[in-house]
């Protein structure tokens, strides 16, 4: 830039500012400088040290109050058990990870149901059951995914051991968290939770954080296209098998129909399982027999009939093969052989069978499990969530309402099953994870 003749050695700066580029320049300067006061410096390799910022959603006394890093990474021991006993255990390690302000490294699921003999156990990675990218996009805010490639230095991992035994308290773990959110345990860029599997692991969130969680797994599109079938399938017998009760149904869109789903646990390690919890908790409301669950269904208040009723039972460890026989005139029952979708559900591992007849009964018109199943009672979570939405505050009291659940191992009105509504307000998951007879209705 070229400076006026006329401008004396005395006058530069006064000519200089004089001239439209000049005090463009000087405005610029100006802007940069108050840019640098608010702008993070760049780290000592000249990398800026970024950071996602995520808005507390949780009235959780653990929630995050900082961003959180995306440079820092928790891992957990592998998930084990039931499907959703492993929806719970990665629910909860994805809350103790935005506890301590870091990304979950997408832990591995079990495919198989062994869990005593850890050798035999199949190992089945997250984005094989559930959308990894899905997952993150809706959970984007509140807790997020990481893949093993995103960690610099596999070397830099802390080991963090969960204590366990009576005098291992909900206080005492949650010290342990809190001091692992400070230096110098916060400046490794892994901690490596070891030990105890992750469902085992103390509370420290309400049921609304899991929700949200919960809210976050999507199926992969094999596994929901597979429910889909299952689902069309229910619809499509359940129309013939109509059309033989009344005839003059013929013209039935089989999509119009509605069923009830029924998670009849009548297996035989269930039952062994419920007796036992009986016997040690005392309470007699826990086991139902195949008549008691028949006999309270059949009595749910403005059922109407013909109605289809799909029986979600785990076939492999079912010694009572006349679960169709005993029901009440115009229950149409249906089980996986009957409708032809046994062959679908042979095709998979445990896991994914469970997953598939999971995603039918959260579909499920009307749905009726037991509260001491983990099964159950997260689908009627999902159910609850679901009617939230629509503006219900509760299934109690609704002659008319959408997507109903039910408890048949409680009796209810004129001696059928007891409606079923999750409490969302509750302080921890306790009563989901292990079961209840003091449901919401």
């Amino acid at each position: 830039m070229e400076i006026s003749s006329n401008c004396k050695p005395t006058k530069i700066l006064t000519c200089y500012f004089n001239s439209v580029t000049s005090k463009c320049l000087f405005l610029a300067a100006i802007a940069l400088f108050i840019r640098s006061l608010f702008i993070p410096p760049f780290s000592a390799f000249g990398v800026r040290n970024d950071v996602v910022f995520i808005h507390n959603r949780s009235l959780s006394h653990a929630a995050n109050d900082s961003p959180t890093r995306n440079d820092k990474f928790l891992e957990v021991p592998q998930i084990i058990w039931g499907l959703n006993n492993q929806k719970i255990a990665f629910a909860r390690s994805c809350l103790t990870a935005r506890m301590l302000n870091r990304i979950l490294l997408m832990p591995r699921l079990s495919a198989t149901l062994f869990y005593k003999e850890v050798d035999l156990l199949e190992p089945i990675s997250f984005d094989k059951v559930f959308q990894f990218d899905r997952f993150n996009s809706i959970c984007n805010g509140f807790v997020q995914l990481g893949k093993y490639s995103d960690v610099t230095n596999r070397s830099d991992v802390f080991e963090l051991p969960k204590g366990s035994g009576r005098r291992w308290t909900k206080e005492r773990d949650l010290e342990q968290l809190e001091e692992h959110k400070k230096d110098p345990i916060d400046k490794h860029e892994v901690i490596r939770i070891v030990g105890k599997h992750p469902f085992v692991w103390q509370d420290h969130w309400p049921v609304k954080d899991y929700a949200k969680v919960f809210e976050c797994l999507v199926l992969v599109d094999e596994i929901m296209a597979e429910a889909d079938k299952v689902v069309s399938r229910i619809r499509e017998v359940g129309a013939e098998e109509s059309r033989k009760l009344e005839p003059a149904k013929a013209s039935l869109n089989p999509h119009t129909l509605s069923f009830v789903a029924v998670h009849m646990r009548v297996e035989k390690d269930w039952m062994i399982h419920c007796k036992n919890l009986e016997r040690k908790s005392n309470i007699n409301q826990i086991c139902s027999s195949k008549e008691e669950i028949m006999e309270r269904v059949g009595n749910i208040v403005g059922l109407k009939t013909p109605t289809l009723v799909y029986l979600a039972v785990a076939d492999k460890l079912l010694e009572d093969s006349s679960i169709l026989s005993g029901w009440r005139d115009g229950l149409i029952p249906l089980e996986k052989k009957k409708l032809g979708v046994d062959v679908v559900y042979k095709k998979y591992p445990y896991l994914i069978q469970s997953a598939i007849d999971y995603e039918v009964c959260f579909r499920a018109d009307v749905f009726v499990g037991n509260t001491f199943s983990t099964f159950s009672s997260l689908v009627v979570l999902g159910r609850t969530q679901k009617m939230l939405s629509l503006g219900f505050k509760s299934s109690c009291g609704e002659e008319d309402v959408r997507w109903p659940s039910y408890a048949y191992n409680l009796l209810g009105e004129s001696n059928g099953p007891k409606r079923w509504f999750i409490n969302m307000s509750d302080s921890s998951l306790r009563a989901v994870s292990y079961g209840t007879n003091e449901i919401s209705c």
